[in-house]
């Protein structure tokens, strides 16, 4: 696979094979953002458990300390007081059956969050197989299916994230901006992994967490020395 110009002197600034002290990867994967947008600074995870096992899931959400950088567009499910509160909170678009059947019939994906209240789970239902492969499911474990709908579109502007495995056993979140800085950035950082370590599962054996790396979207991979979170 060929790289190109600006990674490969990435690359070369730093020790690839080396675990760095949190801080320190902190301010490589900023200084390895080479790009010409605003690259987003993303944590990886690799966990010592199997997702196969229903009893070995991680999954929760997190309000980061300062945001994700990116304004999610809310779409909320909700009919009478319900939606008018969603509007209130700042949902993108509100409505019901209409909506649904947008989606179903228009192929319409303009929203990157679904939020319900659960009597109409039974409507967002009819789509499901539309909304799973895109991970736009609503979930009462993701805060996404709930009576408080203007509390769940606050936290998602505020900048909340779900955590999951994957079927490889890795967790991949976004935690800022490079323009956020080291400070803010570790103020994320910290956040979240501390959110990881207590989600443990109980019937994990052995060695929790396995690997950490912190990467920009364009940027190379900085391994961060685990053992000292």
């Amino acid at each position: 696979m060929k790289y190109g110009k600006k990674y490969a002197e990435s690359v070369k600034s730093y020790d690839r094979l080396k675990t760095y002290d949190s801080q320190e990867a902190i301010r490589l994967a900023i200084a390895t953002a080479k790009a010409k947008f605003d690259e987003t600074i993303e944590l990886h995870v690799r966990l010592g458990i199997d997702p196969r096992q229903a009893d070995q899931q991680v999954r929760g959400v997190i309000v980061l300390p300062n945001g994700t950088g990116k304004t999610k567009k809310v779409l909320v499910i909700a009919k009478g007081e319900r939606a008018d509160a969603a509007q209130a909170a700042g949902a993108d678009f509100v409505g019901a059956e209409e909506m649904v059947q947008k989606i179903q019939t228009e192929n319409w994906f303009g929203f990157d969050v679904m939020i319900t209240t659960p009597d109409m789970m039974g409507v967002v239902g009819r789509i499901g197989r539309l909304l799973g492969p895109k991970g736009l499911m609503p979930n009462p474990k993701s805060g996404t299916v709930t009576m408080d709908v203007a509390r769940a579109v606050q936290e998602v502007k505020a900048g909340k994230v779900e955590y999951r495995l994957d079927k490889t056993a890795i967790i991949h979140c976004p935690i800022g901006k490079k323009s956020f800085g080291e400070e803010k950035i570790a103020e994320n950082f910290n956040a979240l992994m501390d959110a990881i370590v207590k989600a443990k599962p109980a019937a994990a054996k052995g060695q929790y967490i396995k690997s950490v790396t912190l990467t920009s979207t364009m940027g190379p991979g900085v391994k961060v020395n685990y053992n000292k979170l």
